[in-house]
């Protein structure tokens, strides 16, 4: 038996992130978008099935492209809804993530200003994410244009905000920046730190 993707349950309410998400934000953003990137993958794996079993040939190109693209876009927001949790739970970055933000950015502040800009200039749509690198254990921001290019292979993603236009506009209209100023309130630093010991 072959399995698909599932859109996962949100870990709080879509009421939980106000005011920096607005149910209606939050809500069109799962329910619509993300569910259109599971939806989406999963169509483009019962196309390959259906191709492999009458032995026909697929547009490898073609294909790999749209999968990627829909399949990076369901897990990226899986981690996405992850990495924040109400403003009430959000906190401080814990002792051991807090220690390697410092010796790798010089402290939380300028690893604050370095991820802004990372999500700030990405060309188009895309995603900002605080990774590790496996060979060196340093951090590494992340700049991932659309859900599938610039993508370090085998980098550990600790953190990860959407700069796409839907994961802000009904509340924010063009000023992303102030989204992108306001996630650090609800950022899920305790699971930030669980991926990093493997955990999550």
């Amino acid at each position: 038996m072959k399995n698909f993707y599932v859109l996962p349950e949100l870990p709080y309410g879509f009421k939980d992130l106000e005011p920096i998400l607005s149910e209606e934000q939050l809500k069109i953003h799962y329910e619509k978008h993300h569910n259109a990137y599971v939806k989406n993958a999963n169509d483009l794996l019962e196309k390959l099935d259906k191709v492999h079993e009458e032995g026909r040939e697929v547009d490898l190109r073609a294909w790999e492209k749209a999968f990627s693209f829909n399949v990076n876009g369901h897990l990226l927001h899986s981690l996405f809804w992850e990495s924040m949790t109400p403003e009430k739970k959000s906190g401080e970055p814990g002792k051991k993530l807090g220690e390697l933000i410092k010796d790798n950015f010089g402290g939380i502040e300028k690893f604050k200003k370095e991820f802004m800009q990372t999500a700030m200039t990405v060309e188009g749509s895309g995603w900002a994410a605080l990774t590790q690198c496996p060979k060196t254990g340093r951090l590494l921001l992340m700049q991932i244009e659309k859900h599938n290019m610039n993508c370090y292979a085998g980098f550990k993603m600790l953190l990860v905000m959407d700069a796409f236009e839907h994961a802000y506009y009904i509340d924010y209209k063009n000023e992303k920046g102030k989204f992108f100023e306001a996630f650090w309130k609800i950022v899920n630093w305790e699971a930030a730190e669980k991926r990093l010991d493997n955990e999550y």
